[in-house]
């Protein structure tokens, strides 16, 4: 049975209070310092909408608001987690246990996160996601004290499907990094392709990081359906890309990135992504405050700023703010103070985290550009609809979190 939202949000909201008052003794800040740590890929195949530049993101939330709170300084610590699960648990372990890390951001690996979020809920951490996409962060694996923040496959995928079908898509291949990414990926397209009366004819998985893209091509190719679904992301999402237009598989099939990042049309250029839809977060053009923002990333990273980028920003001063009201960094404090308030700033308008970790903001649809309608650097995007939070994420009702279903 699904209870009410309100009520769930009551309950939710009690539980953290609870927590914060038997950790009263705690208050104000530990060792007289906020320590943020940013998780992230730093050379692999994310670390192009990752890495550097969620460092950068992340320097720029402290020093907007003013390198202090509480009167104490923020320090922030940064680890490469290669993309592999035990070498990201060894190093959250280190943080919390040893550094005293409050609180970890990024984790663009939702297997990685599926692991820390139990660790961070046995040592009343904070973790917030704002780089891995798998919509079971807060699914079944939802946690006390996660915060999934700048995307899902859910909403990514959802409205990009919808979009290929009403554009004529009846059958669809999924091509699938295999993991933990590309398994909610598949998930989410397969049901909105039955959503809007298509059928999946054929799901191929390939290894993350992969070389070579010839073979999987070829099958989903064979499979003559009217779209080949990439589930994947990064470097793998450029290099399928870039192998689909090797073999011609465009000129025949049409080629969807569930997710799609500035970044990728940057490598691949106009010439080769015009025409995709996709569905984004965040766009660096979308209004006057975006530009603003995105322009001083530009001027440290040299490059607009990916979809994690404007995300970790955004998430670091959420949390900064959530302290200042809460008069703590106790983690249980900090997470109802989060809960409590709505989010305005220049990534999202009106947005609040829900009963389930999952923060609520408007997404994007947009169609990538061509080289004709491109009028300066970085315009990539025209931006075909808006779609509303309550719409663009899973509903509350359909969730697997144990924290709203009994």
């Amino acid at each position: 049975m699904t209870i009410s939202s309100k009520s769930c949000r009551r309950a939710v909201f009690l539980s953290l209070a609870a927590l914060a008052a038997a950790s009263s003794a705690h208050a104000n800040v530990s060792d007289d310092v906020i320590r943020i740590g940013v998780l992230t890929d730093m050379q692999g195949p994310y670390s192009d909408i990752g890495g550097k530049g969620s460092v950068t993101a992340a320097k720029m939330a402290i020093a907007d608001f003013g390198g202090m709170v509480l009167g104490k300084k923020i320090e922030i610590v940064v680890g490469d987690h290669q993309n592999k699960t035990d070498v990201g648990v060894t190093t959250l372990l280190k943080w919390f246990d040893n550094d005293k890390v409050d609180a970890i951001f990024e984790l663009n690996n939702s297997a990685l996160h599926i692991a820390a979020a139990r660790i961070a809920t046995q040592k009343n951490k904070i973790l917030i996601n704002t780089g891995a996409a798998a919509a079971s962060i807060t699914g079944e694996n939802c946690s006390l004290m996660s915060v999934h923040y700048t995307y899902d496959t859910y909403a990514l995928a959802n409205s990009t499907t919808k979009a290929m079908a009403q554009q004529g898509a009846k059958n669809f291949y999924i091509l699938a990094v295999d993991y933990a990414l590309g398994a909610a990926l598949t998930k989410d397209i397969t049901e909105a392709s039955k959503q809007s009366g298509g059928t999946i004819v054929g799901t191929t998985r390939h290894p993350l990081n992969a070389s070579d893209f010839s073979s999987f091509l070829l099958q989903a190719q064979s499979a003559k359906a009217d779209v080949i679904a990439l589930a994947n992301a990064g470097g793998d999402t450029i290099n399928t890309i870039k192998a689909a237009k090797q073999f011609q598989v465009t000129d025949k099939q049409k080629l969807m990135a569930s997710i799609l990042y500035i970044n990728d049309v940057h490598t691949l250029g106009l010439e080769t992504a015009q025409g995709m839809f996709a569905s984004t977060a965040f766009y660096w053009d979308l209004n006057d405050e975006t530009r603003a923002w995105s322009r001083r990333f530009f001027n440290e990273h040299k490059k607009m700023p990916a979809q994690p980028h404007a995300g970790i920003y955004s998430a670091v001063l959420t949390y900064l703010k959530a302290i200042k009201v809460a008069g703590t960094d106790e983690s249980s404090a900090v997470m109802a103070s989060m809960r409590k308030e709505r989010i305005n700033d220049m990534f999202a308008k009106n947005a609040y985290i829900r009963e389930d970790g999952r923060m609520v903001h408007d997404m994007y649809l947009v169609k990538v550009k061509s080289p004709a309608e491109s009028k300066y650097a970085w315009d990539y995007y025209k931006v075909v609809a808006t779609i509303p939070g309550d719409k663009a994420f899973r509903p509350l009702a359909e969730s697997a979190c144990p924290l709203v279903k009994k």
